[in-house]
């Protein structure tokens, strides 16, 4: 456990610079999803709700201010691998959450606007975005922030 809790607290900021593109990819989205989860019920509570989370307003609030906290966090490459493991674990959730159910046509939300409805090809259309968070969030929690990050000007202070 002391190596785990070394290692995600003492990420590699050698990294190039231009990690920090993939930065504000992820920490945007992830930031602006959980402004939305509160200013939108659809995308919160209602989301929640309809997908039969426990205690649907405090899962949707409690998930919306770690995207809003996470995202910061990513944007600014502090405590990265932390909020990377974090956010891999939320996509994970989320995929099976809302996918399994769209390829069985089950689904308590509603369905793409356009064909593929249902089924492998509605799911890979619906999953690009978690995908691309999930696979960005699984680099991060590899390779770091990079160079430019606080978690690097953290480093440089020990």
């Amino acid at each position: 456990m002391k190596k785990a809790f070394y290692w995600f607290s003492n990420p590699p900021v050698t990294g190039q610079s231009t990690i920090l593109v993939l930065r504000l990819m992820a920490g945007g989205v992830f930031f602006w999803e959980g402004i939305l989860k509160f200013v939108y019920t659809n995308q919160g509570l209602g989301r929640f709700t309809k997908l039969g989370f426990p205690m649907p307003e405090l899962t949707a609030n409690f998930v919306a201010t770690t995207e809003i906290l996470g995202g910061l966090f990513l944007l600014f490459g502090l405590f990265t691998r932390f909020t990377a493991f974090w956010f891999i674990i939320e996509m994970i959730i989320a995929i099976l959450s809302t996918k399994i159910s769209l390829y069985l046509g089950t689904s308590p939300l509603p369905l793409p606007p356009a064909p593929p409805k249902i089924g492998i090809w509605a799911v890979l259309h619906e999953i690009r975005s978690d995908y691309a968070q999930l696979l960005v969030c699984i680099f991060l929690l590899i390779e770091g922030a990079g160079k430019r990050s606080l978690d690097a000007v953290l480093k440089m202070k020990q």
